[in-house]
């Protein structure tokens, strides 16, 4: 295995940037460029670092040493925390290559830290979704999934069907063997727990997906109903153009919002009307389009024109949405409800109201991502695999003979191994012989 390197910092001018290291050499390379002993383990150490040849001062910072298997990666690693200028960077690079060492391709750390059994698929992903946490809930989120709370809930369906498997597998391979007589009893009610967790995980309206990539909002309605004033109003900034012309938004504009510490995508879209104009045509397709396929809408209805509501307008009306009466400020008298939905009244101009509309959004995403008790499940191979796996054990209880059902149970285990890369048909002979003592 080469020893390898790479900033693990942002590129950029900055007061401190790190140079980790990892590899058979990462104890040689730390005492080369220090000129010194190594410190103690995980204490850092102020050292001044050297180019090889000649061997000018590079800079003065810390350096520390972790020696595995006690590292993120398992390896032996070091880590080089310098001054975080460009040519700083550059010269310790450049005096880390002349020791032999490899720059590190992207993720490469990561890799050898599930190679060495630091973390698991799961885990690997909960990382990657901690560093690109943008609002609190997600960075909770990913922090549970990084501490191993999904792949620890993976893992024990898989013991326990890798547990029925050993018994069949028992049974069948090693009959001359002082084996229990009911070794196969309950083999059923093992697949029907496990698949009735599954079953349970998976019906949780997607809410560690919608998390992960953020609640997708839409504005709908009809042409000069305020709809791109409501966006601006919302964002805090000049996201679209206004204008008094009608059809002045032709496409989708997207902007991220953190709403309470849950993740927003908001996205103004084209004014819903019959158009003679192409442009405008598409505008109004691709606004139905993105409707379709949000979590929520908001309907936006033109105070000027209440209570008339275009049929465009209203024909989109449905649990998904939330009716906002733009223009309030025209309005004499209070607002009633419209078929059981709430009317929100604001004004997107003086800003009237939209404290209010922020706080339902609030109220709306908290229902839609607020996790449970158990792990969410944040990606599509994951909800993928374990829908294979509910699938795979529905199959196993249809059938009768046991040698049917142990490679229905193996397919099953298969699944689930691929969520957090653990696939070994050693395991269930582990299994086999530990807890049953085959061959003493």
């Amino acid at each position: 295995m080469s020893t390898i390197f790479a900033p693990a910092t942002p590129a950029g001018r900055s007061g401190v940037a790190v140079i980790r290291i990892s590899g058979p050499e990462a104890g040689a390379v730390l005492r080369g460029v220090t000129q010194r002993d190594l410190p103690p383990p995980r204490v850092a150490a102020r050292r001044k670092f050297y180019a090889v040849a000649p061997a000018d001062v590079i800079d003065d910072g810390l350096a520390l040493w972790f020696p595995g298997p006690n590292s993120f990666t398992g390896e032996d690693m070091a880590e080089l925390h310098i001054h975080g200028g460009p040519a700083v960077i550059a010269a310790m690079s450049e005096a880390l290559a002349a020791q032999g060492l490899q720059p590190a391709e992207p993720g490469a750390f990561t890799r050898r830290a599930f190679n060495n059994g630091k973390l698991d698929l799961t885990e690997v992903e909960g990382l990657a979704d901690l560093i690109a946490a943008e609002t609190e809930a997600q960075r909770r989120q990913a922090l549970r999934q990084l501490e191993g709370s999904f792949g620890d809930r993976v893992e024990a369906w898989r013991g326990g069907l890798l547990g029925a498997l050993a018994r069949i597998e028992a049974a069948i391979d090693f009959p001359e063997e002082d084996l229990p007589a009911d070794l196969v009893d309950g083999i059923d009610e093992a697949m029907r727990a496990v698949g009735g967790e599954i079953a349970r995980a998976l019906d949780d309206e997607h809410r560690g997906e919608r998390l992960r990539e953020g609640l997708s909002v839409v504005i709908l309605g009809a042409p000069n109903a305020g709809k791109s004033s409501l966006m601006n109003a919302l964002a805090r900034r000049d996201v679209a153009i206004v204008s008094d012309e009608a059809g002045t938004t032709r496409d989708v504009i997207e902007v991220h919002l953190d709403l309470g510490g849950y993740p927003v995508l908001l996205a103004d879209t084209a004014g819903l009307r019959e158009s003679g104009s192409k442009i405008e045509t598409e505008g109004v397709r691709r606004a139905l389009a993105r409707a379709a396929h949000a979590d929520l809408q908001l309907i936006v209805i033109d105070g000027a024109l209440w209570p008339v509501i275009p049929e465009a307008t209203r024909a989109l009306i449905d649990a998904q949405s939330i009716l906002v009466l733009n223009k309030a400020d025209l309005l004499p008298e209070p607002l009633q409800a419209i078929s059981g939905h709430q009317l929100i009244a604001v004004s997107a101009l003086s800003g009237l109201g939209i404290a209010d509309l922020l706080a339902a959004l609030k109220v709306r995403a908290a229902a839609l991502l607020a996790a449970g008790d158990q792990p969410a499940i944040t990606r599509l191979r994951h909800r993928t695999a374990l829908e294979d796996c509910r699938d795979t054990l529905a199959r196993g209880l249809a059938v009768g003979p046991v040698e049917l059902k142990a490679e229905e149970l193996r397919l099953a285990a298969r699944a689930l191994g691929r969520i957090t890369g653990r696939v070994d048909v050693e395991d269930v002979l582990d299994l086999i012989f530990r807890e049953f003592c085959i061959g003493k």
